[in-house]
């Protein structure tokens, strides 16, 4: 089979092998700018938005991808050379694969490059919504205190070199300070990220950061800039060479960076947008009035689940989410976590089939062909946990509940930081506080209170002594037996008591 590079010229030639584009590319307008395009934006966002410009009312609303960071330069080139272009390969549950090209992202810029650039196209008045994927660090806040961080040294470049920002609060400030002094209007910034009230965390961290750098600012943002929350939800695995070369071998597409997904996905949004938005409702987003209890669910569910599945995998020596759940042992540990401590603290989800929902966690996270690694899902843990897990340990607690199975978890993590899996092999550990993590993994050999005390992580929870209690057991217990071994005892333990 003949192959062709992905760009626009060679749309036509692909079309009769992979659903592509059928409107007019050259016609739609940036009205989002979106920054973070890596592979969910892909998947999630980029995918809703490219489903509805099919309808030609909504040309308005093509996206401009902004690669934020240094390391985001092979993403925007990829993008650059393919016209923005790329394929979404669906890996539905029976193996077979759904590819379609996207095309809602129709610019592109490398922030590092060309600051300034970056700064006009947030400014200018055509662009309604600017869309956050950052990552659940990206938002610059102290865990425990839930301050902006000042002190992180790209903040102070920022606030040293406003016109030359490295950070989303620079650039958001810089921006906003051009729509003042031009008279225009404001927008709307939605975040996409897992992080709980997610439009309330991104208000908070700018305000925050726009009174040190520019303080006559605030009120305008105040009364100009809305920050809807959401809940998004798509598996989305780094893309392999294995899948470019397929795509390139099964279809004749030759492209650099095709994106690779579950077949499920949901976005819910708080419907509170400035200046309009999208009918992302007419391609399966959910728009509600409160979002709190779907990201509850979400974030403690699937998110914590995918926590569990990797840190006790990767103790295990497995490498995939899908072998994880694939263990019997862990399987169910992860639904007696589910049932047992987090859904007792949930509250009420109206509308929601929640047995219906865990199950299908199960299945997605059993999907043979997503392949997602554990070594991404681990990854940055120091940021993902306190907002995964620890806020069902701090619920149950509060109601004297029980908390055997996250103190478990929180142990086996202790241990995970050491760097080496039960097996002796080493552990890919990438985590902005990874050199903290293990220095306190090694005095907790002999202490393990000791890895509680990173309080950027942990707060004040070294204080309970209900939780050290629990966690020391466990950490002990997996020094001695083993992770698989203790496992299989405390579902049998949580077992016999539920029954």
């Amino acid at each position: 089979m003949e192959s062709y590079k992905l760009n626009s010229g060679n749309l036509s030639k692909i079309a009769d092998r992979v659903a592509v584009p059928a409107y007019d590319r050259t016609d739609v307008r940036a009205g989002i700018v979106h920054v973070g395009i890596g592979g969910f934006h892909r998947a999630h966002q980029a995918y809703y938005t490219d489903q509805l410009l099919h309808d030609s009312a909504n040309k308005d609303w093509g996206i401009c991808g902004i690669a934020l960071l240094d390391y985001d330069q092979k993403i925007y080139n990829t993008l650059k050379n393919q016209d923005g272009l790329y394929t979404l390969i669906v890996k539905e549950l029976d193996g077979t694969l759904t590819k379609n090209v996207i095309g809602s992202i129709v610019e592109y810029l490398f922030a590092p490059e060309n600051p300034s650039a970056v700064i006009e196209k947030m400014a200018n008045e055509e662009v309604k919504i600017i869309s956050l994927t950052i990552t659940e660090g990206g938002y610059n806040y102290n865990e425990t205190t839930g301050a902006f961080n000042f002190e992180n040294p790209l903040i102070q470049h920022d606030l040293n070199n406003p016109n030359a920002p490295k950070t989303i609060f620079g650039y958001l400030t810089q921006a906003f300070k051009l729509r003042k002094e031009r008279g225009l209007l404001g927008c709307t910034v939605q975040s996409c990220d897992n992080v709980q009230g997610n439009g309330h965390v991104a208000e908070k961290m700018l305000l925050s950061y726009v009174k040190a750098a520019e303080p006559e600012l605030v009120s305008w943002i105040e009364a100009n800039v809305s920050f809807p929350n959401s809940m998004v939800d798509r598996i989305t695995p780094a893309t392999s060479p294995t899948d470019i070369a397929h795509l390139k071998e099964t279809s004749g597409i030759d492209d650099a960076w095709p994106v690779v997904c579950e077949p499920f996905n949901q976005w819910v949004i708080e419907d509170n947008f400035m200046a309009g938005r999208p009918a992302w409702e007419n391609v399966g987003a959910q728009f509600v009035s409160d979002v709190v209890p779907y990201e509850k669910m979400k974030l403690s569910l699937l998110n914590a689940g995918h926590s569990v599945l990797g840190i006790l995998g990767a103790l295990n020596g497995y490498s995939t989410i899908d072998e994880a759940v694939g263990d019997k042992a862990i399987r169910t540990f992860l639904k007696l976590y589910m049932d047992c401590e987090v859904t007792p603290v949930l509250g009420d989800l109206e509308g929601v089939d929640l047995k219906r929902y865990k199950q299908s966690l199960i299945e997605r996270f059993g999907n043979v062909y997503i392949k997602d690694q554990i070594d991404r899902i681990c990854s940055e843990s120091s940021a993902k946990l306190p907002i995964f897990i620890l806020p069902t340990v701090y619920a149950q607690l509060k109601e004297k509940g029980s908390i055997k199975l996250a103190a478990f978890v929180i142990a086996a993590w202790a241990i995970y930081s050491l760097g080496l899996d039960e097996k002796g092999n080493s552990l890919v550990i990438k985590d902005v506080l990874s050199d903290v993590l293990r220095e306190k993994a090694i005095k907790a050999k002999n202490e393990p209170k000791q890895f509680l005390t990173v309080e950027a992580v942990f707060g004040n929870l070294q204080n309970s002594a209900t939780f050290v209690e629990g966690y020391s057991k466990s950490y002990r217990d997996i020094l001695k037996y083993g992770v698989v071994k203790c496992v299989v005892e405390l579902n049998s333990e949580i077992l016999d008591k539920t029954v």
